[in-house]
């Protein structure tokens, strides 16, 4: 009997002893699951925290590309800033000058008109006292030019320009040799006449066949008469010449001596 008693109690010691084991591994078994839980929890939450950190880098790299890119944008924008700002201050220096030119300007304009209107007068008394050719021609160039410098509607410039080529005009006719058609008073009666004019030495005449030929005597302010069949000849060759019929040649006609009429 106490044999017996005995293997019971080992028997049941040792289920005992076995359920023990058996919670054991099962509570074991719980913390275990519940680690690998919490591990894969935490492992979840560090790859999604991984992940934020990856894209929060990803856009603070797309961030700095993009200010690298913006500073690049600024540094040229400073660069073609600094060049408009010398062009500016290139374009103020020129704008200053001109206004200074345009105020010098001003002040030659006020001074010029009266010289214009000496010269032009000045040459109207020329052509007068001058030897009488082309007489009229030369003396509505004068008038013309009176007329432009009144004119509103021409500038300054225009102006003196017109009075210089009339100028200019006038010194040619002293270096130039010129046949052209008139008519004179001859022995009273008004006759057609080719005009010989040989630069200001000389300006001669001859009359349509040849019959009357003459000079203009400076001195005297009148046509003196040419006789004789050597100047009819010569004015003749001149007039010739100054058509362009003829090659150029020597001629001889009268002219004033040196200061004579002058």
């Amino acid at each position: 009997m106490k044999l017996l008693t005995s293997k019971w109690w080992a028997s049941g010691s040792l289920g005992a002893v076995l359920a023990l084991a058996v919670t054991a591994a099962q509570g074991q078994a719980a913390k275990v699951e519940q680690i690998v839980d919490v591990g894969e929890t935490r492992a979840a939450e560090a790859k999604a925290a991984q992940e934020r950190l990856d894209k929060i880098a990803e856009q603070t790299g797309d961030l700095l590309t993009q200010y690298k890119n913006l500073m690049k944008v600024v540094d040229g924008l400073k660069v073609y800033n600094t060049l408009l700002q010398r062009q500016l201050d290139a374009q103020q220096a020129e704008i200053d000058n001109l206004n200074g030119s345009i105020d010098e300007v001003a002040i030659i304009q006020r001074q010029i008109t009266p010289l214009m209107l000496k010269m032009v007068e000045g040459l109207g008394q020329f052509v007068e006292l001058d030897v009488p050719f082309l007489i009229k021609e030369r003396q509505d160039r004068v008038q013309r030019l009176r007329e432009t410098l009144e004119s509103a509607d021409v500038t300054t410039a225009e102006k003196f320009r017109s009075v210089l080529e009339a100028y200019q005009i006038e010194n040619e006719y002293g270096r130039t040799i010129e046949a052209y058609k008139g008519t004179l008073d001859i022995d009273g009666t008004t006759r057609e006449v080719d005009f010989l004019r040989i630069g200001r030495a000389a300006l001669v005449y001859q009359s349509v066949g040849g019959q009357h030929n003459g000079v203009w005597n400076q001195a005297a302010r009148k046509w003196d008469p040419l006789e004789g069949p050597e100047y009819r000849n010569q004015i003749a060759k001149g007039l010739q010449i100054a058509r362009k019929q003829t090659a150029p040649d020597i001629l001889m006609v009268p002219v004033a001596a040196a200061g004579e009429g002058h």
